[in-house]
């Protein structure tokens, strides 16, 4: 057990030093007081390493109800309700729903021809399903603002984010059918559902908070089909697939989901993705894996953005930027 707690402490430890720093204030006390509290590194410790990472922990005793303070006073909470939030914890990964990767997804869809029948890979909520309901803001190497609306109405979900030699997407998809497979998806218009994908914002990210909320209530006006199964499952993939309509045009997206899936599974999954009569848009870390048709030069910044495994650009990991490659 003392060596689960060491990896406990310093793993929050690490949280606090690299992660946290410019993003949460209080995330950082908290992971730092972890580090240093064995007492409450060993409540941990004895959870698998997926449900023991800081965010999922942080997010699981917000919401069970822990006091947005001092480390002391969480510390007493998780200590008073410890059964609980191991419970909690043992049921729980962390699901990034980050509804501004929709804007590398919508210039990847620039060029895929419409109607769209749309089909996310580690879905969770589903909010990155709807790159057509979302307004757009793309700052240009001018400084120029191009604003994209749909139906020419500001969505309550504005994502913002800057182009670095890349020219602006012209149109919004024609997004037909929208569907995810997720191990544990999330319903945007079920109060607990909505609590979990909420309560991942880490405290302080007051932007993000109110895009994920935002990008929440068109998903809840407007609920996707998801479905509960293994993202690597190639079978799962194929059974939902067959349920796109024959007269769209099916695309799979992959943003960010690859990296939780081990290295066998997931080559054997990209096979299955290209063998398919589909197109296949991921954002991912140029040395995840090896499907790549486009050279990709060492020390480049930031994620690849492919379709098909033609990489087209550079991009901050959750869409902040979108920048043309070297």
């Amino acid at each position: 057990m003392s060596e689960a707690i060491n990896e406990v402490q310093e793993r929050f430890a690490r949280f606090a030093r690299d992660e946290a720093p410019g993003r949460s204030a209080r995330y950082a006390e908290w992971a730092a007081g972890v580090a240093d509290d064995a007492r409450i590194a060993g409540v941990f410790a004895p959870l698998p390493s997926p449900h023991r990472q800081p965010p999922v922990v942080f997010a699981v005793t917000r919401m069970l109800g822990a006091p947005l303070q001092s480390y002391s006073a969480w510390a007493e909470f998780v200590w008073a309700n410890q059964e609980r939030v191991v419970a909690e914890c043992a049921v729980r990964t962390t699901q990034t729903n980050e509804p501004l990767r929709c804007v590398p997804l919508l210039l990847a869809l620039e060029r895929v021809a419409g109607p769209i029948a749309l089909l996310e890979l580690g879905a969770s909520a589903g909010l990155c399903l709807f790159p057509d309901r979302y307004s757009y803001r793309f700052r240009d190497d001018a400084g120029r603002v191009i604003s994209l609306d749909p139906d020419e109405r500001e969505s309550a979900v504005v994502l913002t984010s800057d182009l670095r030699g890349v020219n602006a997407p012209s149109r919004l998809p024609n997004v037909v059918w929208r569907a995810g497979i997720d191990v544990q998806p999330r319903r945007a218009d079920e109060a607990e559902d909505r609590a979990w994908i909420a309560g991942l914002v880490w405290p302080g990210e007051d932007q993000r908070a109110q895009r994920v909320n935002a990008a929440l209530d068109v998903a809840a006006a407007s609920p996707p089909l998801l479905v509960a199964g293994d993202a690597a499952d190639g079978h799962a993939l194929a059974a939902l697939a067959a349920q796109a309509p024959k007269d769209a045009t099916l695309v799979i997206s992959t943003p960010g989901v690859l990296p939780h899936i081990p290295r066998v599974a997931r080559e054997r999954l990209i096979d299955a993705i290209r063998g398919m009569d589909a197109r296949w848009i991921t954002l991912d870390s140029p040395r995840l894996h090896d499907a790549w048709s486009t050279p990709i030069a060492d020390g480049a910044e930031g994620f690849a953005l492919a379709v098909d495994g033609e990489v087209i650009a550079l991009s901050d990991p959750l869409g902040g930027w979108i920048a043309r490659l070297p």
